[in-house]
């Protein structure tokens, strides 16, 4: 099977644009005529620091990132940053607010509820987690360090379709899973953070982005590795940073950059999610999971109703090249990731098949 026959559907680590991957295989073994691949570069030359700051630059004219918010490349994915978040952000005060929406934001709040007192402000849990919760319901403290969210929970196929409104309380949000797929306000939060794998680059590089006026109030045995301060203060390079995945971010970039930024990206990711869920809303064999006001654009979860049926149709996708459609093993069903490099061909080839195994499997 071919790659230009195949569509790869998982929920991360996911796709990357065929055309990046292209470049990134010319530049592998000698990157421009340096007599080196960037794997193979100090992260201390000149050549690095150049792939550095053009990705660095990128990055901010991407999501128009404000002079208040320094933008760090690190390590540790998304689950490292729910340790992060409390140690930098809590300060002198020892609550904080969690909207509970899914299975990573629930990890989240429990790693959070290891250094102070867990607000419950929201959750959707009753319901497995098939909803987000409107500003209204969210039950929010003002004395709270921070509240937290995840934009986008890729297990349930749910998105926050508003950015809640919470005060004089600093935003925390995790983006992994829907970055660069829109445009963001970014000086509305305090701190945003992404695992790369889904709309980025490889897994092993976590851009977080950071309010500057937040940092330097971490816990006194905040690990130096876990820093803000330090982060900003070494511009990412305490340590050596992933250096081959932020290259492939600014390759990522470049493409996105010719797509026509984020905007474009806003308006192809619409319509590959309507094409899909169109069909769900008139299909008499699938089941969407998720409510419609809260479903997400970048991870469609639906089922048959059995699970042997739901197996087959796996399996039926696969000899097609249609890939990592099985849902999560917590979910079960499927789910279909359409992030920013699948191309609407991908997203036609798969509800065609769903129509014909409706066809041959429902009266």
């Amino acid at each position: 099977m071919t790659r230009e026959h195949t569509f790869n559907f998982s929920a991360g680590p996911s796709m990357l644009p065929i055309e990046v991957l292209q470049t990134a295989s010319a530049e592998l073994v000698n990157y421009r005529d340096s007599g080196m691949s960037v794997m193979e570069m100090s992260h201390r030359s000149k050549i690095f620091q150049g792939i550095f700051d053009e990705t660095k630059a990128k990055f901010k004219a991407a999501l128009n990132v404000p002079d208040t918010h320094e933008i760090l490349f690190l390590q540790g994915g998304a689950s490292q940053q729910f340790s992060a978040v409390p140690l930098n952000l809590l300060g002198d005060k020892d609550t904080a607010d969690y909207a509970v929406t899914g299975n990573f934001a629930s990890i989240a709040a429990k790693e959070g509820a290891r250094y102070c007192k867990v607000n419950v402000a929201a959750s959707s849990a009753e319901k497995n987690y098939s909803y987000i919760p409107r500003q209204e319901e969210l039950k929010l403290n003002p004395d709270a360090a921070y509240f937290y969210y995840c934009a986008n929970n890729t297990i349930y196929g749910t998105e926050w379709n508003y950015v809640p409104e919470t005060g004089s309380v600093p935003l925390v949000c995790d983006m992994s899973s829907n970055i660069l797929t829109k445009p963001v306000d970014v000086s509305r939060y305090g701190v945003i953070f992404a695992g790369a794998q889904k709309n980025m680059a490889p897994a092993g590089l976590t851009v977080v982005v950071v309010d500057k006026a937040l940092a330097g109030k971490e816990r006194p045995y905040t690990p130096l590795m876990l820093s803000y301060e330090l982060e900003i203060k070494k511009d990412s390079m305490y340590n050596t940073p992933p250096c081959y995945n932020i290259y492939l971010l600014g390759l990522v970039l470049n493409w996105l950059e010719e797509k026509g930024g984020v905007k474009a990206m806003e308006t192809i990711k619409s319509a590959k999610a309507a094409l899909l869920y169109d069909f769900l809303d008139q299909s008499s064999l699938f089941i969407g999971c998720a409510e419609r006001d809260s479903r997400s654009d970048m991870n469609v979860t639906f089922r048959t109703g059995s699970e042997e049926l739901d197996a087959e149709f796996v399996k039926g996708a696969t000899a097609l090249g249609l890939l990592n459609l099985k849902g999560h093993r917590v979910a079960g069903g499927m789910r279909a990731s359409i992030y920013n490099a699948m191309p609407v061909e991908g997203v036609e080839k798969l509800v065609a098949f769903m129509k014909d195994f409706e066809v041959k499997h429902h009266a």
